[in-house]
């Protein structure tokens, strides 16, 4: 039996392996290669690197250093998780697994605009298609900057934005924007234009992102879709954890779940989407983890 499951290998998942291995833990990792990190193509606002580093390379610079002490990273999709007395199976399409503690990195899922991977993804790698505000606001700095949302989401998005550059466009998804008179107000007050979708006919044109509108074909430096996510908390759920109305995850400030012995860290938790972040959850997770075990048994070499 195993000290630990952690389930996703992203930075959370990645910095728990750390830690646990280098408290002289048994760990296994799991992970169905889904990270959100590793769409990242630079990220600039992650501390100790002045240029920058991609996602891709962030990850495999954390696996190395994990494996460094002993963790090993397994291609595996987990499908329950099952309470067992004080202890857990995690039950795969590979196999059930044993584990006196599990920890649940497992983020979130981005709602993506209806747009072709073939036009999707390059976008994505140029920067013309962004998805955090929080991490790369800066590089749309004084450019031509297109939101796809409405509402609440939508207009608070848009107004972020707007602190980094005049010309935001807020852009309906479907049809009509769904606004209040309050969210007019705000986006009005900010001179944010408001265009009605249906958003169609994406495509690269030149170094702009181009699409379809209700008042015709519009291209920007950089598209931010505002669409929500989906939190990849039916594990946990599943299990019998608590969790918000969004399906975030209830922990405590050790990020424990309500499930004894089942913890949760990273944007599963909170979708913030920042990688710092959620690796300090995952640090704190993983010393509480630690200290756990030690009291069922005390760790000792």
């Amino acid at each position: 039996m195993d000290d630990c499951i952690i389930i996703g290998a992203g930075p959370a998942g990645l910095t728990a392996a750390i830690y646990l291995a280098r408290f002289h833990l048994s760990i296994r990792l799991f992970d169905s290669g889904s990270s959100r990190a590793a769409m990242i193509p630079l990220t600039r606002n992650h501390a100790g690197y002045p240029e920058g580093v991609a996602g891709k390379e962030l990850l495999r610079l954390m696996l190395t250093q994990a494996e460094t002490y002993g963790a090993h990273r397994e291609e595996r999709r987990v499908t329950a998780i099952q309470p067992d007395g004080e202890n857990f199976r995690v039950i795969t399409d590979d196999g059930d697994y044993h584990a006196r503690t599990v920890l649940l990195a497992t983020g979130v899922v981005n709602h993506r605009p209806n747009i072709l991977p073939e036009v999707h993804d390059p976008a994505l790698e140029r920067g013309l298609l962004r998805y955090c505000p929080i991490c790369d606001g800066y590089e749309v700095t004084d450019k031509r900057v297109g939101v796809i949302g409405t509402g609440d989401h939508g207009m608070r998005e848009a107004l972020f934005l707007r602190g980094y550059t005049r010309d935001v466009t807020l852009i309906a998804p479907e049809a009509e924007h769904m606004l209040d008179d309050a969210c007019a107000a705000k986006l009005d007050e900010a001179g944010i234009v408001r265009v009605d979708g249906p958003c169609g006919g994406w495509g690269i044109e030149g170094d702009r992102l181009a699409l379809d509108t209700a008042h015709g074909r519009m291209a920007f430096d950089s598209v931010y879709p505002a669409l929500g996510s989906r939190i990849r908390s039916r594990l946990a759920v599943a299990a019998g954890a608590r969790a918000n109305d969004e399906g975030c995850l209830e922990v405590d400030d050790h990020q424990r779940t309500s499930i004894p012995g089942l913890f949760a860290a990273g944007d599963v938790v909170k979708g913030l989407d920042q990688i710092s972040h959620a690796m300090g959850e995952a640090g704190v997770a993983a010393t509480t983890i630690r200290n756990l075990l030690s009291e069922r048994q005390p760790i000792r070499r």
